[in-house]
């Protein structure tokens, strides 16, 4: 074997590792990313069910629904509405009304199933997805509200 060849084999050889590598890379960094959605987002891009994703808007007035540890309510970016529930101790700024981020999947049915819920930490914040997605409805007036 040539010294060119043996060459030519070993740049082969790495730029193949490179290329395993680099889709390793990639595939690790599209298992850990937490995209953000609105209820209007989910309608006109679907989500496959059990993928994580954080949802995030308003809760919508009179859904909310307490049985022990177990809450359902609606997250709603005044446009659409997704029914949500979570299993454990929610934020005590947590109300009808008031922004919120929910971290979670969809399950089977069309359900949010949330592992963590966010509520906002004072009267002056609204996570900045969730601002922006009630600014793109075009329903929701920052100086209208609380």
């Amino acid at each position: 074997m040539t010294r060119k060849k043996r060459r030519l084999y070993f740049v082969l050889a790495g730029m193949g590792i490179l290329a395993i590598a680099t889709a390793l890379v990639l595939t690790s960094f599209e298992d850990g990313l937490v995209f953000f959605r609105s209820p209007s987002d989910l309608v006109e891009k679907p989500i496959p069910s059990g993928r994580n994703f954080r949802l995030g808007g308003l809760v919508e007035e009179g859904s909310v629904e307490k049985n022990g540890v177990l809450t359902r309510f609606r997250v709603t970016d005044l446009n659409m509405a997704v029914p949500v529930t979570f299993e454990g101790l929610l934020p005590d700024l947590f109300r009808e009304g008031q922004g919120v981020v929910t971290e979670g999947a969809l399950n089977e049915d069309g359900i949010f199933v949330a592992t963590n819920v966010l509520a906002k930490h004072d009267e002056n914040y609204m996570p900045p997805e969730v601002a922006e997605a009630l600014k793109k409805s075009g329903q929701w007036n920052p100086e209208g509200s609380d």
